[in-house]
Formats: C-alpha cells, sequence, structure tokens
C-alpha cells in the first residue's frame, strides 16, 4: 500500500476535525455524525495500513538533515495504531448519547477528532522529531477537552495539566537534541541509535533519564501523576480517552521508543539509569493502587488505578528484557480495553443518576444491570483473574520479572501482588455495593434519584443502546482476548524480536 496512505489517514481527522470548528452551534447533530463518520474512515484505513504490513516511510518535510518528519509503520507503530483504531470510533459512538445535552458539542467533537490524529501521527512517527512534534500536538488537541465543562475545577486541571505537559516535553526535547547532535536522530531500529556510544556514558544516561520523565509525565510516574487524577472533571469520554486510549499510552508508547527503539538496552541495562526509573516506577504502583482504595470519588478513583497500571507497562519496558517489553505492551492493550470500559460504566451512571461518589452506589446494580454487569466484567479483568485478558498480561509480567533475576525485578514483582490484592479492594467494593447494598441505608438514600427529574428512578435506568453497546462490546473482548490471547501474544513477540 502507497505510504502516502498514512498522510491521510493523519490529514482525514486533522483536516475535517477543524473543518467542524466551521458549523454553527445549531447544527451540533451535523458535527457528531461528521465526526462519527471521520473516525470510522480513519480506522479502515489505519487497519488497512496495519494489514497490509507495509514498512516503508513517507518524508513530509525536512528542516534539516537531522531534523525530518517522517512516518513509517514498524511492528509497533502498528500495535499502537491498531489500539488507536480500534477504541477510538467505540468512544465516539458512546459521546454521541453521552453529550447529547452538553454545551458546546461543536468544539467537543471537533478537537476530539483532531486528537484522534496527533495520537496516530505518535504511532506512525519514523524517528523522535516526528514523534516530539506529534506529542504536543496532542497536549494542544486534548487541553480544550479537560477544559470543555467551563467550570473552577475544569479550569484548575486544564492549568495543571498544561504546566505538567509542557515541564515534561522541555525534559524530553533535552533529550532529543542530546540523540540528534550524537547523530542518533534517525529512524527508529530495535537496540538504539547509539552504536559504539560515541558520547561518555554516564552522560548518555543522564539524558536518557531526562527523557524518561519528560515522557513519564504523560504516563503519569509518581510525582508527575498530578494531572491525572484532577483530568477527571472533564466529561466521561475524554476520561476515558485520557486514561484508557491515547495520551497516557501515547507516554508508554514514547517511553518505549527511547528506551529500546533510542538509546537502547545495552547501554542502560544493569546501571542506575536503570535503576532510578526503575524505583519510581515500582513506587507508583503502589502509591496508586493505595490511593484508588482510598478515594471516594468513583472517576478519580480509576484515574488513580490508571496511574499504577501504566506504571506495570513502564515496569515490563525497564526490566530491558524481550520478556519484559513483551509482557508491558501485552499490558498496554489489555488496560486499553479495561479501563476504557470501566471508565464507560462510571460515565453512564453519572449520565443517568448524577451519582459519581462510592457511597451513593449503593443498590444501582438492580436499577442498570447491564451496566454494572460490564463493570464487574472490568473489575474482575483489571484485578488479573482467568480467563480475563488482565491476567495474561500479568502473568506475563510476573514470569517476566522472575526471570529477569535482578533484586528490582524481585521487588516489582511483590509490589505487582500487592497491587493486586489492592485492586480487588478498590473495584469489588464498588461492585458489592451496586449489587448488594448495605440494610442500615436510610430510605431517602435507597431510592437513587434521576439526575434530569430529580425523581426516583424507575426499575429499569439503564443508558441508551450507544452507551450500552460499547460497553458489551468491551466486555466481551476482554474475554474472547483472554482466553483467545495467542494471535496477540504472536504481534508482540514479532515486536520484539524485530
Amino acid at each position: 500500500m502507497n505510504p502516502v496512505w498514512m498522510l491521510a489517514a493523519i490529514l482525514l481527522p486533522l483536516v475535517g476535525g477543524a473543518g467542524l470548528l466551521l458549523l454553527k452551534k445549531k447544527q451540533a447533530g451535523t458535527a457528531k455524525m461528521l465526526a462519527l463518520g471521520l473516525t470510522c474512515a480513519t480506522s479502515i484505513l489505519v487497519w488497512a495500513l496495519i494489514l497490509t504490513g507495509s514498512t516503508a516511510s513517507f518524508r513530509l518535510t525536512a528542516f534539516t538533515e537531522s531534523l525530518v518528519v517522517e512516518y513509517r509503520l514498524d511492528g509497533l507503530g502498528r500495535f499502537f495504531a491498531g489500539i488507536l483504531a480500534t477504541l477510538w470510533p467505540i468512544t465516539v459512538l458512546y459521546a454521541l448519547s453521552y453529550m447529547e445535552h452538553e454545551p458546546r458539542q461543536v468544539a467537543f467533537f471537533s478537537f476530539f477528532t483532531m486528537s484522534y490524529a496527533a495520537s496516530l501521527g505518535i504511532a506512525m512517527s519514523s524517528n523522535l522529531f516526528t514523534l516530539y512534534f506529534n506529542y504536543e500536538m496532542l497536549t494542544l488537541a486534548t487541553m480544550p477537552l479537560v477544559l470543555h465543562p467551563m467550570t473552577r475545577a475544569a479550569s484548575k486541571a486544564t492549568r495543571t495539566y498544561l504546566f505538567f505537559s509542557l515541564g515534561g516535553a522541555a525534559f524530553a526535547f533535552a533529550s532529543m537534541i542530546f540523540l540528534t547532535a550524537n547523530g542518533a536522530g534517525g529512524s527508529f531500529a530495535l537496540g538504539g541509535l547509539l552504536g559504539g556510544h560515541p558520547y561518555e556514558p554516564e552522560i548518555t544516561r543522564i539524558f536518557f533519564v531526562l527523557g524518561f520523565f519528560g515522557f513519564g509525565v504523560k504516563s503519569a510516574v509518581f510525582p508527575l501523576h498530578v494531572w491525572l487524577p484532577r483530568a477527571a472533571v472533564a466529561p466521561t469520554p475524554v476520561t476515558a480517552l485520557l486514561h484508557a486510549v491515547a495520551v497516557v499510552k501515547a507516554g508508554a508508547f514514547a517511553v518505549v521508543r527511547l528506551t529500546w527503539f533510542c538509546y537502547g538496552t545495552d547501554l542502560l541495562a544493569g546501571t542506575w539509569a536503570q535503576g532510578v526509573p526503575m524505583c519510581f516506577v515500582i513506587f507508583t504502583i503502589l502509591y496508586g493502587s493505595a490511593m484508588a482504595v482510598k478515594c471516594p470519588h468513583w472517576k478519580r478513583r480509576l484515574a488513580y488505578s490508571t496511574v499504577a497500571n501504566l506504571s506495570y507497562v513502564l515496569f515490563g519496558v525497564l526490566l530491558m528484557t524481550s520478556a519484559g517489553l513483551a509482557a508491558g505492551l501485552l499490558h498496554m492493550a489489555a488496560h486499553a480495553c479495561i479501563k476504557i470500559l470501566s471508565f464507560f460504566c462510571a460515565g453512564a451512571v453519572l449520565h443517568r443518576t448524577g451519582r459519581e461518589y462510592n457511597v451513593e452506589l449503593d443498590g444501582l446494580g438492580r436499577k442498570m444491570p447491564l451496566t454494572f454487569a460490564c463493570f464487574t466484567v472490568s473489575a474482575l479483568a483489571l484485578t488479573g483473574i482467568p480467563p480475563f485478558n488482565g491476567f495474561v498480561s500479568k502473568w506475563y509480567l510476573l514470569t517476566a520479572s522472575a526471570e529477569a533475576g535482578t533484586p528490582l525485578a524481585y521487588v516489582g514483582a511483590a509490589v505487582l501482588l500487592i497491587s493486586a490484592l489492592l485492586t480487588a479492594i478498590y473495584m469489588f467494593t464498588i461492585v458489592s455495593r451496586a449489587w448488594f447494598p448495605r440494610k442500615d441505608l436510610p430510605a431517602a438514600a435507597a431510592i437513587p434519584t434521576c439526575a434530569a427529574t430529580r425523581r426516583p428512578l424507575p426499575a429499569r435506568c439503564e443508558a441508551d443502546w450507544r452507551m450500552n453497546l460499547p460497553d458489551v462490546l468491551l466486555a466481551l473482548a476482554t474475554l474472547v482476548t483472554g482466553l483467545f490471547s495467542q494471535p496477540i501474544l504472536d504481534a508482540v513477540e514479532r515486536i520484539v524480536s524485530h
């Protein structure tokens, strides 16, 4: 397939999304349909590119010999692009219903569509400069989505998001400049671009660590995670986008590129440049899980869960073994599916009942049985219970850490087990409240009210099919990809061996 189609896959949602801003407020219905059409058409094109398996590159422009905007789909890029192309249309379908009565729908769907373009640009980047360029585009495209509610909390969350993102970008920029100055600004190559290590090794490791924490902002490494829970004030389709599909996964993807495809593990493994990031990642897993247990707000609880699970991915990457990288990529895909399902369920409850705190969920399982059945599936999968996909990825993370055999790998394995226990606590607390309410509830609290009418809910109060269908599809996906995980395992094995 002609590589120019990669550019088409990026420009279609970028130009189309920008064009939606020309529509008037009363044309919100048209904007929604166009956004869905653009997203589906782009996803079809992306999957066509993935399935053809072409590795040809397309050079868009060159500022200098070293600073080139170029796109290419290698194995890792296809893997990330496949996640995006699968989950983005589902999120837009969900948003059609969720945003139905929200203000500024035209602007919302415009920036939502343009964010897809920036995310695909990251997946298809041939070199670090192109990745960095699209990485910054993603920050600018998602910032208005966080700000969308136009409340004081949303304004504060947006400032925090922008502050951390730009600060992290500065560190990542320094790392990129170092690589470029040392002749390592070319196309990504598994094993790294610093063959022979032309620069002093310790200085090189310092710039790697700077780049790790720079990209670690979007992957929510402690203490750079602060923006993520605050961003939960955004509409649920946005939080699902931020926490499961685009922004946080873009951060983890960039760390994989930096570690394995730029600096290379030969220079880093067994040194402080591996140990320091590993310590922060292990602590982040424990911290995020503990904060999720403590947090009384449902969406923020899921946000802290994302903080922990992103570091699962980074833990696998930083083991700096092929098995660790494969396990990290497996968890990247599994967590994307599980967490977007969790947020969709939380959003459906918020949309229909106005309830957003854990203590307000007692008995809602009987009024929204399909929603909470799907959330129960996500709880089982995220905890790592077989046969769901979360079990597969966590199993491979544990076996990879055992194979690595280093002290930090063993500590990380222990923390993964502790985190699994904490995950069961913070997820099944919600499940048990929904299905088995406390008997000592006051009568008024035992009758949830509808967010729209403030009247007692009917016996069944499910969201409409545009919100329920994505939930059911994702719940089935967590089961099917757990039972039949071999194709994904084979794809990951090809990535780490080429």
